[in-house]
């Protein structure tokens, strides 16, 4: 059960957020909103405050803003007119429409803000922990808890910057100059181009030493200039993956079946919710960045769909034809449903479900 709570949790935060954004913008440029809702399909409870019906809905997966005269071609009373989305200038509109997944983003930024405010940075040591059998490492006489402090006369403070400056060795021979208690020495290693794998999982070929990370950190702490610029920096970090990720499933490095939808979200959440609130909220911040990037792509029916035909009417002069707009939100929500019926699919495959679905009915 606490997977379920755990996906209402974070689902619910995640669009409470981005209609939020939506909700804002549009009331701050002088558009009325009719519906607020958490949700789809049937109302469970809810209140109305002016003009606006505040909502929860039956369907947790997903909801909307309803604006006054945000379809082009609804009739509208007079009075309603200055309340219109559609009458507002278009980069009024834009605004409006950039405001969701843009406070998805400021989610990420707030949660890291937090984390990195909280607990400062955690960065591992240069410190030598294995040294593999037969590697260039071990040839060269580099040994358990060695502290690297230099590459070739450049300083290096972290694991990961001393990763990087073997990485672009490109084989050539490295001064590798090291701390061992009160002993300072420098050895000269031959890095070997060794297969391996990235991140997403592609075959890839780098140049290793054939030592191992001694899991020794060190923690800094950073006051909010520090943990704001850290906040944002992470946030552009994972942005980037992601973008990354998308460009390589559409040209096929990465198969599809890595892909996933709302029964992976609920086994992720649940998972992270049992290892502590912290990660629960970091997984929060992650999904939410994923979600400001689909929303920002140029499918109609998403916001970067409206978008495209907003920023396609600021430089004609005039807005797209409504049967134009029309087709290409029918051929987006069909795009849309085929990628939800493929993510379904392969939860179900991922995790078995026909299996418990089975079981269940045996058990009645």
């Amino acid at each position: 059960m606490s997977y379920f709570f755990s996906f209402i949790i974070v689902l619910g935060v995640l669009i409470f957020v981005h209609e939020l954004g939506h909700f804002l913008v549009a009331r701050f440029f002088g558009v009325g909103v009719e519906k607020f809702s958490l949700g789809f399909g049937p109302k469970i409870f809810g209140k109305k405050i002016g003009i606006t019906d505040y909502r929860i809905s039956a369907i947790p997966l997903g909801g909307y803003v309803k604006m006054i005269g945000e379809e082009p071609d609804a009739e509208l009373d007079p009075k309603d007119i200055p309340l219109s989305f559609t009458h507002k200038h278009v980069l009024k509109r834009i605004c409006i429409v950039a405001a969701g997944p843009l406070f998805n983003f400021l989610l990420a930024i707030v949660i890291f803000f937090g984390f990195f405010q909280i607990y400062g940075t955690h960065t591992l040591k240069p410190i030598v922990g294995k040294v593999q059998e037969e590697s260039p490492a071990e040839k060269s006489g580099l040994q358990q808890g060695d502290l690297i402090f230099a590459i070739n006369n450049e300083n290096v403070s972290t694991w990961e910057e001393m990763a990087e400056r073997i990485g672009q060795s490109n084989g050539g021979i490295l001064a590798i100059s090291i701390k061992r208690g009160d002993e300072i020495r420098t050895f000269t290693v031959e890095p070997v181009l060794k297969a391996d794998k990235n991140l997403f999982g592609e075959e890839i070929e780098r140049y290793i030493v054939g030592i191992t990370a001694s899991g020794e950190v060190f923690s800094r702490k950073l006051n909010p200039i520090q943990a704001f610029s850290e906040s944002l920096s992470h946030t552009y970090k994972v942005t980037v993956l992601m973008f990354v990720g998308i460009g390589k499933l559409i040209q096929g490095s990465i198969s599809a079946d890595n892909l996933g939808g709302p029964i992976m979200i609920a086994q992720m959440a649940g998972d992270q919710a049992k290892e502590g609130f912290e990660n629960l909220l970091y997984f929060i911040a992650f999904i939410s960045i994923n979600l400001a990037i689909l929303n920002f792509l140029p499918i109609p029916v998403l916001d970067g769909g409206h978008l495209l035909f907003f920023f396609i009417e600021a430089v004609r002069g005039r807005p797209v034809s409504i049967r134009v707009r029309e087709i290409a939100q029918q051929g987006g929500m069909f795009v849309l449903l085929l990628l939800m019926i493929f993510v379904f699919y392969n939860d179900v495959m991922r995790y078995n479900v026909m299996n418990y679905i089975g079981n269940a009915l045996n058990f009645f």
